[in-house]
């Protein structure tokens, strides 16, 4: 096995945000050496790695040259060079997840295509080539109203995703490659992940439920364990373990899915890394998903999924209406609070729903941690001095 620890190997983490911040905090345990790449200079990584790189994790040049200084490179953002990664890849260089996974899951419309391919169960859709094709196919009576409009490049934390309720709404679009699919009745939101190492041990964690926020389409709540009957938890999990199957990823792979009414479960979307609905796993499981990921992707054993109490997950999001430099109201109100932990990513600047942190409530019986949290979301705010002024 490589000597990682206390050593000159190096592993190299694409993207400085909040999920890698909480990568490094396992890399520093087990002093493994890290370099990130972020465009910010200010990214959360940049004071908890050992190299900390700025540039364009899009440009091929830039991904290329600093992948060849690293052993093993990873992600925490999907919106990375993934030519540059397959020439890493021909070059010697292991890359977790693989450039060939990312090039399927980063496009919504591929990701959807692919799920067809592998009979893995998702709601219908249609893929549409632009703004003026969607439009062209609700004329025509291609597309049922109501849908959910998706960008197939770049969406992220609610942006590019919109409900069109009519025609009219198609003109706020942006005008992209982009699937319309069907709306789904559904009970509740779930999700599952999955670890996956590259000599083939696979670990999944125990279904998630997550509330959403109505206007931001953002996670509000994870719930864990899922409030759900013993045999839907054991037909998520079985899905999520096809989608990972079929996928053959290395590392994390966070599977969301759909509950319908009738029980059924339906894959929407899965990301190829830590996850928001993993960030309960800090404090509540035996082995967090951010260990778990360098577990995976280092080809180390793998550790316990079970929770050690229920856990329940608060994103701190910035409040309406506030932009600027960040201040976090009543902060120490909810620190009073048994079972509660604030993380806070380290981004200086608040704007409207931007992720800034979250708090995680633990506790024996979830009713009571789910309680705690409707407290703690009701008690803190993410604000600034001066409201933003709208004209």
């Amino acid at each position: 096995m490589t000597n990682y620890f206390s050593s000159n190997f190096k592993l190299g983490i694409l993207g400085g945000g909040q999920l890698g911040k909480m990568m490094l905090y396992e890399t520093r345990k087990y002093d493994i050496t890290t370099y990130v790449l972020d465009p910010s200079f200010d990214a959360p990584c940049r004071l908890a790695c050992n190299h900390f790189e700025t540039g364009d994790l899009l440009d091929f040049d830039t991904v290329y040259h600093f992948g060849k200084k690293v052993d093993v490179l990873t992600i925490e953002i999907e919106n990375v060079n993934v030519d540059a990664l397959d020439k890493l890849e021909q070059e010697g260089i292991t890359v977790y997840p693989s450039a060939s996974t990312l090039q399927t899951i980063r496009n919504k419309g591929k990701q959807k295509e692919f799920y067809q391919q592998n009979k893995i169960p998702t709601a219908p859709f249609i893929k549409f080539a632009n703004k003026a094709h969607l439009a062209e196919g609700i004329t025509n009576n291609r597309v049922k109203l109501p849908f959910v409009w998706k960008s197939t490049e770049g969406g992220y934390d609610g942006k590019g995703v919109s409900v069109i309720k009519s025609g009219k709404d198609v003109a706020q679009l942006a005008d992209t490659e982009c699937i319309a699919e069907e709306m789904i009745d559904f009970k509740n939101e779930l999700a599952v992940i999955v670890a996956r190492s590259p000599k083939g041990e696979v670990k999944t964690y125990p279904v998630v439920e997550m509330e959403f926020h109505p206007e931001a389409n953002q996670v509000e709540y994870v719930i864990c364990p899922a409030r759900i009957d013993d045999q839907v938890a054991k037909k998520a999990i079985a899905v999520a373990l096809q989608v990972s199957e079929a996928y053959q990823h290395v590392g994390l792979l966070a599977v969301e899915m759909f509950q319908t009414q009738d029980d059924e479960i339906l894959v929407n979307e899965v990301a190829p890394r830590p996850h928001n609905s993993g960030h309960y796993s800090i404090e509540a499981s035996y082995t967090n998903q951010f260990e778990q990921h360098i577990r995976a992707v280092l080809d180390l054993p793998l550790g316990a999924t079970e929770s050690k109490v229920a856990g329940i997950m608060v994103n701190l999001v910035g409040a309406e209406g506030y932009e600027g430099d960040v201040i976090y109201q009543n902060i120490a109100q909810i620190m009073s609070m048994d079972g509660v932990t604030p993380h806070i990513y380290g981004k200086k600047q608040t704007r409207p729903f931007r992720k800034m942190g979250h708090v995680t409530i633990v506790n024996k019986d979830i009713a009571e941690a789910r309680k705690i949290a409707e407290e703690v979301k009701n008690t803190i705010a993410v604000v600034s001095e001066k409201k933003r002024i709208k004209i």
